[in-house]
Protein backbone atom coordinates (compact mmCIF):
# COMPACT_ATOMS: atom_id res chain seq x y z
CA UNK A 1 0.00 0.00 0.00
CA UNK A 2 1.35 3.42 -0.96
CA UNK A 3 -0.70 5.58 1.40
CA UNK A 4 -0.67 5.48 5.19
CA UNK A 5 -3.82 4.50 7.10
CA UNK A 6 -3.82 7.97 8.61
CA UNK A 7 -4.14 9.62 5.21
CA UNK A 8 -6.77 7.15 4.02
CA UNK A 9 -9.13 8.01 6.88
CA UNK A 10 -8.72 11.78 6.40
CA UNK A 11 -11.56 13.34 4.41
CA UNK A 12 -11.53 16.49 2.29
CA UNK A 13 -13.12 19.55 3.90
CA UNK A 14 -16.69 19.79 2.50
CA UNK A 15 -16.68 23.59 2.77
CA UNK A 16 -13.49 23.80 0.73
CA UNK A 17 -14.89 21.29 -1.78
CA UNK A 18 -18.15 23.21 -2.26
CA UNK A 19 -16.36 26.55 -2.59
CA UNK A 20 -13.86 25.07 -5.06
CA UNK A 21 -16.65 23.57 -7.19
CA UNK A 22 -18.47 26.91 -7.24
CA UNK A 23 -15.28 28.74 -8.25
CA UNK A 24 -14.64 26.19 -11.01
CA UNK A 25 -18.12 26.74 -12.44
CA UNK A 26 -17.61 30.51 -12.25
CA UNK A 27 -14.33 30.15 -14.13
CA UNK A 28 -16.29 28.35 -16.85
CA UNK A 29 -18.46 31.43 -17.20
CA UNK A 30 -21.41 30.15 -15.15
CA UNK A 31 -23.37 32.66 -13.05
CA UNK A 32 -22.89 30.91 -9.72
CA UNK A 33 -24.20 32.32 -6.43
CA UNK A 34 -22.16 30.85 -3.58
CA UNK A 35 -23.31 30.67 0.01
CA UNK A 36 -20.37 28.43 0.83
CA UNK A 37 -17.53 30.78 1.66
CA UNK A 38 -16.39 31.03 5.26
CA UNK A 39 -14.65 34.35 4.76
CA UNK A 40 -15.77 38.00 4.83
CA UNK A 41 -16.35 39.51 1.39
CA UNK A 42 -14.80 42.78 2.59
CA UNK A 43 -11.21 43.56 1.69
CA UNK A 44 -8.38 43.51 4.22
CA UNK A 45 -8.16 47.03 5.73
CA UNK A 46 -5.74 49.32 3.91
CA UNK A 47 -3.63 50.06 7.00
CA UNK A 48 -2.97 46.33 7.37
CA UNK A 49 -1.92 45.98 3.72
CA UNK A 50 0.31 49.05 4.03
CA UNK A 51 2.11 47.49 7.00
CA UNK A 52 2.82 44.41 4.89
CA UNK A 53 4.17 46.53 2.03
CA UNK A 54 6.35 48.42 4.49
CA UNK A 55 7.72 45.14 5.86
CA UNK A 56 8.63 44.01 2.33
CA UNK A 57 10.33 47.28 1.51
CA UNK A 58 12.32 47.17 4.73
CA UNK A 59 13.48 43.63 3.97
CA UNK A 60 11.56 41.88 6.74
CA UNK A 61 11.44 38.75 4.60
CA UNK A 62 13.56 36.22 6.49
CA UNK A 63 12.84 33.38 8.92
CA UNK A 64 11.33 34.34 12.25
CA UNK A 65 11.23 32.45 15.59
CA UNK A 66 8.88 29.44 15.23
CA UNK A 67 6.53 30.73 17.94
CA UNK A 68 6.22 34.13 16.29
CA UNK A 69 7.96 37.49 16.41
CA UNK A 70 8.15 38.95 19.96
CA UNK A 71 6.32 42.10 18.86
CA UNK A 72 3.26 40.13 17.75
CA UNK A 73 3.23 37.78 20.73
CA UNK A 74 3.37 40.76 23.08
CA UNK A 75 0.60 42.57 21.19
CA UNK A 76 -1.56 39.44 21.36
CA UNK A 77 -1.00 39.06 25.10
CA UNK A 78 -2.03 42.70 25.57
CA UNK A 79 -5.11 42.19 23.38
CA UNK A 80 -6.16 39.09 25.32
CA UNK A 81 -5.85 40.92 28.64
CA UNK A 82 -7.63 44.06 27.51
CA UNK A 83 -10.43 42.58 25.40
CA UNK A 84 -10.89 39.06 26.75
CA UNK A 85 -9.81 39.42 30.40
CA UNK A 86 -7.34 36.59 29.90
CA UNK A 87 -4.09 36.88 31.83
CA UNK A 88 -1.54 35.46 29.39
CA UNK A 89 2.11 36.46 29.15
CA UNK A 90 3.68 36.88 25.71
CA UNK A 91 5.63 33.61 26.03
CA UNK A 92 2.29 31.83 26.59
CA UNK A 93 1.10 32.81 23.12
CA UNK A 94 2.22 30.88 20.03
CA UNK A 95 1.60 32.28 16.53
CA UNK A 96 0.41 29.71 13.98
CA UNK A 97 -0.55 29.43 10.31
CA UNK A 98 -4.17 30.26 10.99
CA UNK A 99 -6.45 28.93 13.73
CA UNK A 100 -6.77 25.65 11.81
CA UNK A 101 -3.09 24.94 12.30
CA UNK A 102 -3.30 26.00 15.95
CA UNK A 103 -5.92 23.30 16.47
CA UNK A 104 -3.97 20.79 14.41
CA UNK A 105 -0.75 21.22 16.37
CA UNK A 106 -2.64 21.24 19.66
CA UNK A 107 -4.30 17.88 19.01
CA UNK A 108 -0.99 16.41 17.89
CA UNK A 109 0.58 17.71 21.09
CA UNK A 110 -1.96 16.60 23.71
CA UNK A 111 -3.69 13.49 22.36
CA UNK A 112 -2.46 9.98 22.99
CA UNK A 113 -3.93 7.24 20.82
CA UNK A 114 -7.52 6.57 21.87
CA UNK A 115 -7.96 9.60 24.12
CA UNK A 116 -11.35 11.19 23.56
CA UNK A 117 -12.44 14.68 22.59
CA UNK A 118 -16.06 15.79 22.92
CA UNK A 119 -17.22 17.65 19.82
CA UNK A 120 -20.57 19.44 20.06
CA UNK A 121 -22.77 18.92 17.00
CA UNK A 122 -23.29 20.87 14.77
CA UNK A 123 -19.55 21.45 14.59
CA UNK A 124 -16.95 23.03 12.33
CA UNK A 125 -15.94 20.43 9.77
CA UNK A 126 -12.22 20.18 10.57
CA UNK A 127 -12.51 19.29 14.26
CA UNK A 128 -13.31 15.63 13.74
CA UNK A 129 -10.76 15.08 10.97
CA UNK A 130 -7.94 16.66 12.95
CA UNK A 131 -8.71 14.59 16.05
CA UNK A 132 -8.79 11.43 13.92
CA UNK A 133 -5.47 12.40 12.34
CA UNK A 134 -3.96 12.74 15.84
CA UNK A 135 -5.29 9.21 16.55
CA UNK A 136 -7.77 10.46 19.12
CA UNK A 137 -11.34 9.22 19.56
CA UNK A 138 -14.15 11.59 18.57
CA UNK A 139 -17.28 11.76 20.71
CA UNK A 140 -19.88 13.78 18.79
CA UNK A 141 -22.50 15.11 21.21
CA UNK A 142 -25.78 16.20 19.65
CA UNK A 143 -27.07 19.60 20.84
CA UNK A 144 -30.19 19.93 18.69
CA UNK A 145 -32.46 19.13 21.65
CA UNK A 146 -30.59 21.63 23.84
CA UNK A 147 -31.13 24.74 21.66
CA UNK A 148 -27.72 24.10 20.06
CA UNK A 149 -25.95 24.84 23.36
CA UNK A 150 -23.68 22.57 25.39
CA UNK A 151 -25.41 20.58 28.12
CA UNK A 152 -23.22 20.23 31.21
CA UNK A 153 -25.18 17.25 32.55
CA UNK A 154 -24.55 15.28 29.38
CA UNK A 155 -20.85 16.16 29.48
CA UNK A 156 -20.67 14.94 33.06
CA UNK A 157 -22.57 11.75 32.26
CA UNK A 158 -20.33 10.87 29.30
CA UNK A 159 -17.19 11.49 31.35
CA UNK A 160 -18.42 9.21 34.14
CA UNK A 161 -19.54 6.48 31.73
CA UNK A 162 -16.13 6.47 30.04
CA UNK A 163 -14.41 6.34 33.43
CA UNK A 164 -16.58 3.35 34.39
CA UNK A 165 -16.13 1.76 30.91
CA UNK A 166 -19.89 1.61 30.33
CA UNK A 167 -21.83 1.94 27.04
CA UNK A 168 -22.24 5.47 25.72
CA UNK A 169 -25.71 7.08 25.50
CA UNK A 170 -27.55 7.45 22.19
CA UNK A 171 -26.84 11.19 21.96
CA UNK A 172 -23.17 10.32 21.39
CA UNK A 173 -21.75 9.23 18.05
CA UNK A 174 -18.35 7.63 18.50
CA UNK A 175 -15.68 7.79 15.80
CA UNK A 176 -12.71 5.59 16.59
CA UNK A 177 -12.07 3.30 19.54
CA UNK A 178 -13.91 3.50 22.84
CA UNK A 179 -11.89 6.26 24.55
CA UNK A 180 -9.37 5.60 27.28
CA UNK A 181 -10.51 8.85 28.88
CA UNK A 182 -12.12 12.15 27.97
CA UNK A 183 -9.15 14.44 27.37
CA UNK A 184 -10.85 17.60 26.09
CA UNK A 185 -13.99 19.31 24.87
CA UNK A 186 -14.20 21.90 22.09
CA UNK A 187 -16.18 25.07 22.81
CA UNK A 188 -16.86 27.24 19.76
CA UNK A 189 -18.58 30.56 20.43
CA UNK A 190 -19.77 32.37 18.38
CA UNK A 191 -20.49 29.07 16.74
CA UNK A 192 -19.82 27.89 13.22
CA UNK A 193 -22.26 26.83 11.72
CA UNK A 194 -25.17 27.89 13.96
CA UNK A 195 -24.09 31.42 14.90
CA UNK A 196 -25.01 30.72 18.54
CA UNK A 197 -23.31 32.88 21.18
CA UNK A 198 -22.95 30.87 24.38
CA UNK A 199 -24.34 32.69 27.47
CA UNK A 200 -22.13 33.15 30.52
CA UNK A 201 -24.26 30.81 32.65
CA UNK A 202 -23.83 28.00 30.13
CA UNK A 203 -20.07 28.52 30.00
CA UNK A 204 -19.86 28.57 33.80
CA UNK A 205 -21.65 25.22 34.05
CA UNK A 206 -19.45 23.65 31.37
CA UNK A 207 -16.31 24.99 33.05
CA UNK A 208 -17.41 23.61 36.42
CA UNK A 209 -17.86 20.12 34.96
CA UNK A 210 -14.53 20.26 33.15
CA UNK A 211 -12.72 21.22 36.36
CA UNK A 212 -14.35 18.39 38.30
CA UNK A 213 -13.85 15.80 35.57
CA UNK A 214 -10.31 16.88 34.64
CA UNK A 215 -11.23 17.75 31.04
CA UNK A 216 -9.27 20.33 29.04
CA UNK A 217 -11.20 23.07 27.22
CA UNK A 218 -10.32 23.97 23.64
CA UNK A 219 -11.90 27.39 23.12
CA UNK A 220 -12.28 28.35 19.45
CA UNK A 221 -13.06 32.08 19.41
CA UNK A 222 -12.47 32.97 15.76
CA UNK A 223 -15.78 34.87 15.39
CA UNK A 224 -15.52 36.87 18.62
CA UNK A 225 -15.60 40.25 16.84
CA UNK A 226 -18.77 39.39 14.93
CA UNK A 227 -21.46 39.34 17.63
CA UNK A 228 -24.86 40.93 16.98
CA UNK A 229 -26.81 39.90 20.08
CA UNK A 230 -25.49 38.83 23.43
CA UNK A 231 -21.86 39.13 24.50
CA UNK A 232 -18.79 37.14 23.62
CA UNK A 233 -17.20 35.72 26.74
CA UNK A 234 -13.91 33.85 26.72
CA UNK A 235 -14.44 30.81 28.90
CA UNK A 236 -10.94 31.15 30.31
CA UNK A 237 -11.87 34.52 31.81
CA UNK A 238 -14.34 32.97 34.25
CA UNK A 239 -11.75 31.89 36.80
CA UNK A 240 -8.01 31.35 37.17
CA UNK A 241 -8.51 27.61 37.54
CA UNK A 242 -10.54 27.54 34.32
CA UNK A 243 -7.82 29.49 32.51
CA UNK A 244 -5.30 26.85 33.59
CA UNK A 245 -7.17 24.10 31.71
CA UNK A 246 -8.15 26.21 28.67
CA UNK A 247 -6.46 26.51 25.29
CA UNK A 248 -7.62 29.77 23.70
CA UNK A 249 -7.52 29.77 19.91
CA UNK A 250 -8.17 32.65 17.54
CA UNK A 251 -7.10 34.16 14.22
CA UNK A 252 -7.06 37.30 12.12
CA UNK A 253 -9.07 35.70 9.32
CA UNK A 254 -12.61 36.73 10.27
CA UNK A 255 -12.11 39.94 12.28
CA UNK A 256 -9.75 41.53 9.76
CA UNK A 257 -10.70 39.67 6.58
CA UNK A 258 -7.22 38.14 6.44
CA UNK A 259 -8.15 34.58 5.49
CA UNK A 260 -5.34 34.19 2.97
CA UNK A 261 -2.69 35.76 5.21
CA UNK A 262 -2.78 32.66 7.46
CA UNK A 263 -2.16 34.13 10.89
CA UNK A 264 -3.67 32.53 13.96
CA UNK A 265 -2.58 31.85 17.52
CA UNK A 266 -3.02 29.66 20.55
CA UNK A 267 -2.63 30.81 24.16
CA UNK A 268 -2.08 28.41 27.04
CA UNK A 269 -0.80 28.47 30.62
CA UNK A 270 0.73 25.01 30.12
CA UNK A 271 4.39 25.52 29.24
CA UNK A 272 4.93 21.95 28.01
CA UNK A 273 2.11 22.23 25.48
CA UNK A 274 3.38 25.55 24.14
CA UNK A 275 6.84 24.03 23.74
CA UNK A 276 5.45 20.95 21.98
CA UNK A 277 3.44 23.08 19.54
CA UNK A 278 6.51 25.22 18.85
CA UNK A 279 8.56 22.11 18.11
CA UNK A 280 5.95 20.89 15.61
CA UNK A 281 5.99 24.29 13.91
CA UNK A 282 9.80 24.30 13.79
CA UNK A 283 9.79 20.90 12.07
CA UNK A 284 6.89 21.60 9.68
CA UNK A 285 6.17 25.16 8.57
CA UNK A 286 9.19 26.78 10.35
CA UNK A 287 7.20 29.94 11.07
CA UNK A 288 4.26 32.04 9.97
CA UNK A 289 5.07 34.33 7.01
CA UNK A 290 7.18 37.20 8.36
CA UNK A 291 5.30 39.81 6.34
CA UNK A 292 1.91 38.53 7.50
CA UNK A 293 3.09 38.76 11.12
CA UNK A 294 3.96 42.43 10.69
CA UNK A 295 0.55 42.99 9.14
CA UNK A 296 -1.07 41.26 12.13
CA UNK A 297 0.69 43.64 14.53
CA UNK A 298 -0.73 46.56 12.56
CA UNK A 299 -4.19 44.97 12.64
CA UNK A 300 -4.12 44.80 16.43
CA UNK A 301 -2.76 48.31 16.95
CA UNK A 302 -4.64 50.12 14.18
CA UNK A 303 -8.17 51.58 14.10
CA UNK A 304 -10.99 49.10 14.73
CA UNK A 305 -13.96 51.22 13.66
CA UNK A 306 -14.30 49.42 10.29
CA UNK A 307 -15.77 46.47 12.19
CA UNK A 308 -18.94 48.40 13.00
CA UNK A 309 -19.58 48.94 9.29
CA UNK A 310 -19.01 45.26 8.57
CA UNK A 311 -21.29 44.17 11.39
CA UNK A 312 -24.11 46.43 10.22
CA UNK A 313 -23.84 44.94 6.73
CA UNK A 314 -23.90 41.40 8.15
CA UNK A 315 -26.94 42.21 10.30
CA UNK A 316 -28.82 43.59 7.28
CA UNK A 317 -28.00 40.49 5.26
CA UNK A 318 -28.89 38.15 8.11
CA UNK A 319 -32.25 39.84 8.66
CA UNK A 320 -33.10 39.63 4.97
CA UNK A 321 -32.34 35.91 4.91
CA UNK A 322 -34.34 35.28 8.08
CA UNK A 323 -37.37 37.08 6.66
CA UNK A 324 -37.06 35.09 3.45
CA UNK A 325 -37.12 31.69 5.19
CA UNK A 326 -39.88 32.91 7.53
CA UNK A 327 -41.98 33.65 4.44
CA UNK A 328 -41.46 30.06 3.26
CA UNK A 329 -42.09 28.64 6.75
CA UNK A 330 -38.70 26.90 6.67
CA UNK A 331 -37.06 26.66 10.13
CA UNK A 332 -33.55 27.93 10.84
CA UNK A 333 -31.29 28.88 13.73
CA UNK A 334 -31.24 32.67 14.04
CA UNK A 335 -27.54 33.57 14.38
CA UNK A 336 -26.36 35.85 17.17
CA UNK A 337 -22.86 35.99 15.71
CA UNK A 338 -20.57 34.87 12.86
CA UNK A 339 -22.06 35.10 9.33
CA UNK A 340 -23.96 31.88 8.71
CA UNK A 341 -27.62 30.90 8.64
CA UNK A 342 -28.18 27.24 9.55
CA UNK A 343 -31.37 26.17 7.79
CA UNK A 344 -33.45 23.05 8.43
CA UNK A 345 -34.24 21.63 4.97
CA UNK A 346 -35.35 18.20 6.23
CA UNK A 347 -38.98 18.60 5.14
CA UNK A 348 -37.97 20.13 1.81
CA UNK A 349 -35.51 17.30 1.09
CA UNK A 350 -38.14 14.69 1.95
CA UNK A 351 -40.87 16.39 -0.07
CA UNK A 352 -38.70 16.66 -3.17
CA UNK A 353 -37.62 13.04 -2.86
CA UNK A 354 -33.89 13.48 -2.31
CA UNK A 355 -32.10 10.79 -0.33
CA UNK A 356 -29.79 13.18 1.52
CA UNK A 357 -28.78 16.79 2.03
CA UNK A 358 -25.71 16.10 -0.12
CA UNK A 359 -27.95 15.05 -3.01
CA UNK A 360 -30.14 18.11 -2.43
CA UNK A 361 -27.11 20.46 -2.47
CA UNK A 362 -25.68 18.84 -5.59
CA UNK A 363 -28.96 19.24 -7.47
CA UNK A 364 -29.30 22.86 -6.36
CA UNK A 365 -25.81 23.65 -7.64
CA UNK A 366 -26.30 21.86 -10.95
CA UNK A 367 -29.81 23.11 -11.70
CA UNK A 368 -29.82 26.60 -10.20
CA UNK A 369 -26.09 27.34 -9.82
CA UNK A 370 -26.47 28.00 -6.09
CA UNK A 371 -23.82 26.60 -3.72
CA UNK A 372 -24.42 25.89 -0.04
CA UNK A 373 -22.81 23.47 2.42
CA UNK A 374 -24.88 20.40 3.44
CA UNK A 375 -25.55 20.04 7.15
CA UNK A 376 -24.17 16.49 7.24
CA UNK A 377 -20.72 18.07 6.88
CA UNK A 378 -21.33 19.63 10.30
CA UNK A 379 -22.88 16.55 11.86
CA UNK A 380 -26.46 17.72 11.25
CA UNK A 381 -28.01 15.87 8.28
CA UNK A 382 -30.90 17.65 6.62
CA UNK A 383 -29.65 21.11 7.44
CA UNK A 384 -27.53 23.43 5.29
CA UNK A 385 -25.20 26.29 6.10
CA UNK A 386 -25.66 29.46 4.07
CA UNK A 387 -22.95 32.08 4.44
CA UNK A 388 -24.09 35.69 4.17
CA UNK A 389 -20.53 36.89 3.70
CA UNK A 390 -21.53 37.98 0.22
CA UNK A 391 -23.33 41.02 -1.17
CA UNK A 392 -27.02 41.63 -0.49
CA UNK A 393 -27.52 41.61 -4.26
CA UNK A 394 -26.08 38.10 -4.48
CA UNK A 395 -28.12 36.99 -1.49
CA UNK A 396 -31.37 38.19 -3.06
CA UNK A 397 -30.63 36.45 -6.36
CA UNK A 398 -29.47 33.26 -4.64
CA UNK A 399 -32.55 33.05 -2.42
CA UNK A 400 -34.78 33.71 -5.42
CA UNK A 401 -33.22 30.69 -7.14
CA UNK A 402 -33.63 28.57 -4.01
CA UNK A 403 -37.34 29.45 -3.92
CA UNK A 404 -37.68 28.45 -7.58
CA UNK A 405 -35.82 25.21 -6.92
CA UNK A 406 -37.96 24.28 -3.92
CA UNK A 407 -41.26 24.92 -5.65
CA UNK A 408 -40.37 23.63 -9.12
Amino acid sequence: MILSKRSLFLETSPTVAITSKAKLLKAQGKDVISFGAGEPDFDTPDFVKEAAIKAIKEGFTKYTPPAGIPELREALAEKLKKENKLDYQKDEVVVTDGAKYALFTLFLSILEEGEGVIVLSPYWVSYTEQIKFAQGSVLIMDTTEDNFLPNEEKIKEVSRLVFERKPLPNYIKLIGHYPKRIKAIIINTPNNPTGAVYPKKVLEKVAEVCLKENIFIVSDECYEKLVYEGEHISIGSLDKDVLDITFTINAFSKAYSMTGWRVGYIASKIKEVNEAITKIISQSTSNVCSIAQKAAVAALKGPQDFLNKWKQAFIERRNYMCEFFDSLNIPYVKPQGAFYLFVDFNKVISKKGYKSDMEFAKALLEEKLVALVPGSAFGAPGYARLSYATSLENIKEGLKRIREFIFS
